[in-house]
């Protein structure tokens, strides 16, 4: 077996299209998750290149060298965290990327930064917003709900961290109900 890391998987969807080209080409993989494919052999260099030249205009990228995957692997665990889970229990970031990752955070937060040029919890209350904006256009929580899955102790942080990222407050933005999420990959 071997693993392949892959740049910009971010969803589901993500998943199930990697599997499609993987299933064209007769490359059997034992398991996909973000960021990650287990394949039951290693790739010959055609199969390899063959991947990579059907993922390249998908937006996915195989990534080899050491520190890209572990950014690519903190981006990953961050996202499930957002985007995937129901967090009713207050969870400290930095014990969950430690745990999830088996790094000291400060090693992790100092590589992310190098690479990313922002740093980890930058990056994870982007990804909080866009999620918040997800839910204020699907209108069917409300804002003390929503504040209450983010793990907000307050509407008014909320608010203000969503007008400090956006510019907008989230009724503002929930109004004029423009298309302002990004893609997951482009935060």
């Amino acid at each position: 077996m071997s693993t392949l890391f892959i740049k910009n998987m971010v969803c589901n969807r993500c998943i199930l299209v990697v599997q499609n080209e993987l299933d064209k080409l007769g490359i059997v993989a034992n398991n996909i998750k973000l960021g990650e494919i287990i394949l039951e052999k290693d790739l010959t260099t055609t199969e390899r290149e063959a991947l990579e030249n059907v993922l390249d205009p998908l937006g996915f990228e195989v990534i080899d060298d050491k520190k890209s995957r572990m950014i690519e692997k903190i981006k990953n665990v961050i996202i499930d965290l957002v985007h995937h889970q129901d967090n009713d229990a207050k969870t400290n970031l930095s014990d969950v990327l430690s745990d999830a990752l088996h790094h000291d955070y400060n090693y992790l937060s100092n590589l992310f930064s190098d690479i990313e040029g922002t740093t980890i919890e930058k990056y994870f209350i982007a990804q909080k917003v866009e999620k918040i904006k997800e839910l204020l256009v699907y209108d069917e929580l409300s804002l003390s709900e929503i504040a209450d899955r983010m793990n907000y102790s307050s509407v008014a942080y909320l608010s203000n961290q969503f007008k400090k990222v956006t510019g907008l407050t989230p009724s503002h933005f929930k109004q004029i109900r423009e298309d302002k999420r990004k893609p997951l990959d482009k935060v």
